[in-house]
């Protein structure tokens, strides 16, 4: 996977904008189950993130990655900072500077496993975890651009019937249930955005 510097720069600009043009939507989700300030918080994140360009998207993929998690923990509130923050600092951390497919699912699998110990929580417990692991699954067995962005939907969307066990929502107990993750709907907004710039093809 090689990402020159206009591929990088459009590749931050791709995953702010997913974010910034769904706040509203983030936010709605979140006022069903949560403190009704995720889609906010998100949106003040990645337009902190966009205000680093163009410088940065002259740092090789790894340190722009750190960086881009190093803003949104400090910039975006509750739960969700230091989550997504985590996974993009994780993730920047395992990759070398010009990465195989190989070589990104061993780094995303880090990446998951530090969510999950931030977090204390694991996949099934109505958190973004349930889009980060099985859009993984579907990363490391090959899957292209296309599938993994249907993933990440998909993976979304089973997030409604759960019952939420971890974070604000698990608060509600069975209320919970029959609404849509907010934490799992921006982060099947991030992985669509990334994929379509990365393009994926269907091989390992």
């Amino acid at each position: 996977m090689s990402l020159d510097r206009a591929s990088r720069e459009e590749l931050v600009r791709a995953l702010a904008e997913a974010v910034i043009q769904h706040a509203d939507e983030l936010t709605g989700l979140d006022q069903a189950i949560g403190d009704g300030d995720h889609g906010l918080n998100m949106k003040r994140g990645f337009e902190a993130v966009l205000a680093t360009l163009p410088g940065l998207a002259d740092k090789a993929l790894p340190e722009m990655l750190k960086s881009i998690g190093m803003t949104l923990v400090m910039k975006v509130g509750g739960a969700s900072g230091p989550l997504v923050g985590t996974f993009f600092m994780e993730l920047g951390k395992a990759l070398p500077e010009q990465p195989t497919r190989a070589e990104f699912v061993a780094a995303a699998d880090m990446a998951i496993n530090a969510v999950k110990a931030r977090g204390r929580s694991e996949a099934g417990q109505k958190t973004l975890l349930d889009v980060l692991v099985p859009v993984q699954a579907v990363l490391a067995a090959g899957g292209d651009a296309r599938a993994i962005a249907m993933e990440a939907a998909q993976a979304a969307d089973r997030t409604t019937p759960m019952l939420a066990i971890r974070g604000r929502a698990s608060f509600l107990g069975e209320r919970s249930i029959g609404h849509m993750d907010p934490g799992s709907r921006s982060v099947s907004l991030l992985i669509g955005a990334a994929a379509k710039v990365l393009e994926f093809e269907a091989r390992l």
